[in-house]
């Protein structure tokens, strides 16, 4: 009789998984060595790769080169970077420290993008030294560049423009980088604009790329397509104008929103390219190579900070927790919470969900200000000391990204797998920040050199 492989357990849905990862903290003891933690479902981030990746494959021309590229800022950690490259995504980076960490990651310069709207001329030098590709932000940065190119040496750098469409700003402000006024990119729209950028590419034979990045959130999929659009527009301009492909790339950004009410992925890549695909439908049709830039959607759903409850009180009638988790470490929630409203869930001192009628009470932080407060009159199960907050869809801006405000101390984060049978467990990405780390970075070695 032939054998048969046994069924392989599914791995449990995200709820039951956060439940499992939050009770395996507690019991491993990862809050009783400091009272808040950071952690990342590594799973999580492979698959969130991989759905990337076959919408892509599923739409676009065989043999069209595509990189995926993950946008460093939104979670600058080393291990992070490192295990999105082995699962095939490459770095965007927007700085020198950003660029410094897709290095100690692994990432190779042919899977690295340079975009910044303020970039030195030593960074500019260093990228073409090193083969990454640069888009250039404004007219000053290619007329350094076109130094650059004519002194030499050589370089295998892909090399383009980073174009503002001005296709309007999304429901948050200061995150809409296609407005008619962005700080971002060469404006498309106004006056001479088009017949300038198309001069700039026929004067240029090393310039070969477009880029722009419409989208962010706040921003609809239909605003983001626009973008998108007229760039693939002004590629075909600049190559007809030329009478050859002169552009062969198109680095069409990431920002596709996240859904920070529940456990969906919405929306999904899969919607992205189909939206792409109606309004572009030439996009995917091979002739051009595309580069994407994604963060918050690849990251965000992967991340908890777990904080301890401090205290509680009531103060004019209302229940308030006081956590160790603030601004801190949601400082975007803290600062603007209609734009980054967070779910608060919470659970008891040995990590099982709180049960109870829900009461509305406020989750503050520990920050010397008011404001610190993760949510205001959010109906929960009492919370009561020793209990623990829970902070999903931080994995990306949030603890990632840490305000040093009353020199708290940056957190610990852990990368968690679940594997049936095997239960939870935990690699170190980041060690938490020390005190004595704290006094070396505000200059303790200097202390006495301005007496």
């Amino acid at each position: 009789m032939a054998s048969q492989t046994p069924a392989r357990t599914p791995l449990p849905g995200p709820a039951t998984l956060r439940d499992l990862a939050v009770r395996a903290a507690v019991q491993q003891g990862l809050l009783d060595r400091e009272p808040v933690t950071c952690l990342l479902d590594v799973a999580g981030i492979r698959a969130r790769a991989a759905s990337l990746t076959a919408a892509f494959d599923a739409a676009t021309a065989p043999g069209t080169p595509v990189l995926h590229t993950f946008a460093v800022k939104a979670a600058p950690l080393v291990p992070v970077l490192r295990l999105l490259a082995d699962a095939g995504v490459g770095c965007e980076v927007a700085s020198p420290g950003e660029l410094a960490l897709a290095r100690a990651a692994g990432v190779p310069a042919e899977r690295t993008v340079l975009d910044s709207p303020a970039k030195t001329e030593a960074e500019l030098r260093e990228a073409l030294a090193l083969g990454i590709a640069v888009n250039a932000d404004n007219a000053q940065e290619l007329r350094r560049l076109d130094a650059l190119m004519a002194a030499g040496p050589p370089t295998r750098s892909p090399i383009g423009l980073r174009i503002n469409p001005q296709t309007g700003a999304g429901t948050i402000d200061a995150l809409s980088t296609a407005t008619a006024t962005s700080k971002f990119g060469f404006a498309l729209r106004d006056p001479g604009a088009r017949e300038r950028l198309v001069r700039a590419f026929l004067d240029r034979p090393w310039l070969t790329r477009l880029h722009t990045h419409s989208g962010s959130q706040g921003v609809p999929l239909a605003l983001i397509a626009q973008g998108v659009r007229a760039v693939h527009a002004l590629a075909e301009e600049v190559n007809a104008a030329a009478g050859r492909r002169r552009i062969d790339t198109l680095d069409i950004g990431g920002g596709l929103p996240v859904d920070f009410a529940s456990d969906e992925h919405a929306p999904t890549y899969a919607a992205y390219v189909e939206a792409l695909r109606a309004a572009v439908p030439a996009l995917f049709d091979g002739s051009y190579g595309l580069v994407t830039e994604f963060g918050r959607s690849l990251l965000a759903k992967q991340g908890l900070i777990l904080a301890r409850v401090e205290y509680t009180k009531e103060t004019g009638g209302r229940p308030i927790a006081v956590t160790h988790a603030g601004v801190q470490l949601a400082t975007r929630t803290v600062y603007a919470p209609a734009s980054w409203p967070l779910r608060i869930l919470a659970y008891d001192a040995k990590g099982a969900p709180r049960t109870g009628p829900p009461v509305a009470q406020d989750v503050a932080g520990p920050a010397c200000f008011a404001g610190d407060l993760l949510a205001t009159a959010r109906e929960l199960p009492r919370l009561r000391p020793g209990d623990v907050i829970a902070v999903p869809d931080t994995g990306a801006y949030f603890f990632t990204a840490h305000y040093g405000y009353n020199s708290l101390p940056r957190p610990s984060v852990h990368g968690f797998t679940a594997a049936p049978g095997d239960g939870i467990r935990f690699a170190p990405a980041r060690p938490a920040q020390t005190l004595a780390d704290l006094v070396t970075e505000a200059g303790g070695a200097f202390r006495d050199a301005l007496l």
